[in-house]
Formats: C-alpha cells, structure tokens, sequence
C-alpha cells in the first residue's frame, strides 16, 4: 500500500514554529502534531532563511529557481556548441590554406 505524503499549509507551520520558539522541545511538538521531530527546526530555518517567500506552492518552493538553472544549462549548452564550431571553421580554414600553398604553380599564376 502507498503512502499519501502530507501536506501542510502556511498557518499551520507558522503555528509550529511559534510553539518551537515558545519553549517546547521539538519532540514534543511531533508527537503532538503526529510529524515528523525534524519538521519543526526545518520549517523555522526556511522561515528565517526567506520568510516572505517560505512556505509558497505545493512543494515546489522556488520555480523560478528551477526556471534559472534550466536556461543556465541551455546557456552553457549553446556555449559549448559555439566553441566547437568556432574550432571546427578553424580547423577548416587551416586546412584550405594549407591546400592552397601545396597546389603546383604554374609561371603565368605569379
């Protein structure tokens, strides 16, 4: 049987980082809220971290971040294509004047 992964709105962890910061140990709050003992102390360092963006979405914090890192790889991908093309002209501009200074010369070519 699988399990459903709980979800937890806003408020409700607002509640429990205020009961953590009010004195209560984190595993007291867990067994009365029926979470996990280091739900409590997470949610307050994401708090503290960014608060006005903390607890946003439906498990995806940052999609923006996500956004970021996509077009980051695909900045990264392009660039590595240009340099290579760039090494490939080269390459093949090399190898034409090379052909040219091997062809014969005639008199009338001076």
């Amino acid at each position: 049987m699988k399990k459903t992964r709980r979800r937890y709105d806003r408020d409700f962890k607002i509640s429990v980082i205020a009961e953590l910061e009010g004195g209560k140990t984190s595993a007291q709050i867990a067994r009365e809220h029926g979470i996990h003992p280091g739900l409590p102390s997470r949610w307050r360092d994401e708090l503290a971290e960014n608060p006005e963006k903390a607890f946003s979405g439906n498990g995806k914090r940052y999609k923006y971040e996500a956004r970021i890192a996509e077009l980051e790889r695909l900045l990264g991908q392009a660039h590595a294509e240009n340099e290579l093309l760039k090494k490939k002209a080269l390459a093949m501009s090399a190898k034409k004047v090379w052909e040219e200074r091997r062809k014969p010369r005639l008199r009338g070519d001076l």
